[in-house]
């Protein structure tokens, strides 16, 4: 994917102006780094990134994007600790070998995780430069909380139907394939428009067209051709995930930050700073993309939408029933709802590339959230333990 983040050297901002998180790099850690991309000493795609770069890039997104603020809530949502040593005796397999939740906790590439029993912190863990404070990129696990973002427009009344056109909210796209493909369709990825989501070729879709926004995302969707009929083939698109986000701007008539600060960070109650990564200086956020936010806070994320996502004040900020058809197979592939990937037995996801997680096990009541810095972007022999470990953790709490 070249330039996930684009226009670098635009968007970097006076570090003066940026709180750093406790134990996350020091100061001269993230100057030095921004330095190098003002420079051109770093490649701008981050899948190219080295391990130090990223562990820096990752923690400090705000460093060196534009992103609008999350703000912490004056009342956030009560998590109590009570940490059962015995989870990292549970046990699991890659390939064959069993592993211990311990030794899975030893890799260099977990950052932070916490396992939630109801309200109750039940295991957690934070790398020496990491902490319960350090915010982290979500990458595509922000598409999971825009799918629930357009919820509650559709709650609030803002979107009439999921079943309406993409272009009932974005008429530049009428007389486009995309035009014509619906809300729903998009967040089951089964618009059956044609895209190329290989972050290895560079003549991708995703490759030149991952990060847009705004008019040039719609200019560059509405030159793609129909492929299948909407609603039956599964196509993994990020930009779909951003158009969605179009989708939801244009309806509440807000940024999406805003929303979710009102819907959310404030709504239901979240710990800590976070923030929402920017494609460009005043530009919208990424709907598929980039929320940082802490491992207590991706945790309490999880919680929320476990439990129907009912605010603090016990109401939903989505219609009845929403979350039972979120995360439902669709009809193009079964392991994927509206934007959060299924993994049997009731239990689903929302993930990002590197390794970032939020598993949700509604029968036992479990969340566990996870921040890393995988080796690759994707399928590494990390994501396999990260994926075994979760499962069996979750799994643990029903014997």
């Amino acid at each position: 994917m070249r330039s996930l983040f684009t226009a670098l050297t635009l968007s970097v901002i006076t570090l003066s102006a940026i709180v750093l998180p406790a134990s996350a790099a020091t100061k001269q850690e993230v100057e030095g780094f921004v330095d190098r991309l003002k420079s051109g000493d770093l490649d701008e795609n981050v899948l190219l990134y080295a391990t130090a770069d990223r562990r820096v890039a990752f923690a400090h997104i705000n460093a060196w994007m534009p992103t609008r603020p999350l703000f912490p809530s004056e009342n956030p949502y009560a998590l109590t600790t009570e940490i059962d040593r015995d989870l990292e005796r549970v046990s699991y397999q890659v390939g064959g070998e069993t592993f211990t939740v311990g030794d899975f906790l030893k890799r260099e590439p977990l950052m932070g995780m916490a396992v939630v029993k109801g309200d109750t912190i039940k295991l957690e863990h934070y790398a020496k430069d990491h902490s319960p404070e350090s915010v982290w990129v979500s990458f595509s696990v922000t598409k999971s909380f825009t799918s629930t973002l357009i919820g509650a427009a559709v709650k609030d009344g803002f979107i009439g139907s999921i079943d309406d056109t993409v272009e009932t909210y974005l008429p530049r796209l009428r007389d486009t394939a995309y035009g014509a493909v619906s809300i729903k369709n998009i967040l089951q990825m089964s618009s059956g428009v044609a895209w190329n989501e290989d972050y290895a070729d560079p003549d991708s879709d995703v490759a030149k067209a991952g990060t847009f926004q705004g008019t040039q995302l719609t200019d560059y969707l509405g030159t793609l051709p129909q492929k299948h009929k909407p609603g039956t083939v599964f196509n993994y698109n990020t930009a779909e995930s951003n158009l969605l986000g179009e989708v939801l701007r244009a309806a509440v008539g807000n940024s999406a930050t805003d929303y979710m600060n009102a819907k959310v960070w404030q709504g239901f109650g979240m710990e800590h700073w976070g923030n929402w990564m920017q494609s460009a200086p005043f530009a919208g956020e990424t709907g598929g993309c980039c929320i940082s936010a802490s491992i207590r806070d991706y945790a309490r994320l999880g919680i929320f939408v476990k439990n129907g996502a009912v605010n603090a004040t016990g109401k939903s900020i989505v219609p009845n029933g929403w979350m039972a058809e979120a995360t439902s197979p669709s009809k193009g592939y079964e392991g994927y709802g509206y934007k959060w990937w299924l993994e049997g037995g009731g239990t689903y996801m929302a993930a990002g590339i590197f390794g970032q997680f939020i598993f949700i096990d509604p029968s036992n009541d479990v969340v566990i959230s996870m921040h890393s810095n995988a080796p690759a972007a994707v399928e590494t022999n990390y994501h396999a333990h990260a994926n075994a470990a979760m499962k069996a953790i979750a799994a643990s709490f029903g014997s």
